[in-house]
């Protein structure tokens, strides 16, 4: 009898759970989009130990460190973006500016730029994340 009341019910309570995992997974869902994504106008790329964006231009290649959406401390930080427009390579040191790593200078940033930046921090190990410019 007890093995009756338990098929009973679980067709109820598999539905009642689906409806509460639906709905939570689209609200962390909905919430993790704003949370990943770029905030500078840049290129965003997830990596498994921090988030980076890198904003490359002709003029300034910038590049912002964030974890879980949160900014992290740039003390001691730097990073190095190697840029490949086709055979062509040029790799640029960047530097702590305010909230981000930057570089001014002349740069060749095209749609279709490859890149690669290396990000290292104070007792971290580096970093590394592909992008390419749109």
């Amino acid at each position: 009898m007890k093995a009756m009341h338990l098929k009973f019910i679980t067709p109820a309570a598999i539905i009642a759970f689906a409806m509460t995992t639906s709905t939570a997974n689209a609200g962390s869902l909905a919430g993790g989009a704003h949370e990943h994504a770029a905030k500078h106008g840049g290129i965003y790329i997830k990596n498994k130990s921090i988030d980076i964006e890198v904003l490359a231009k002709t003029d300034v290649i910038q590049v912002y460190i964030s974890e879980h959406g949160k900014p992290l401390a740039l003390t001691g930080a730097k990073a190095k973006v190697t840029l490949l427009n086709g055979v062509e390579k040029s790799e640029i040191e960047l530097a702590p500016a305010g909230d981000k790593l930057e570089a001014k200078g002349v740069f060749k940033v095209a749609s279709g730029t490859k890149g690669v930046v290396l990000v290292t921090r104070e007792a971290k190990p580096g970093t590394t994340a592909r992008f390419t410019v749109k």
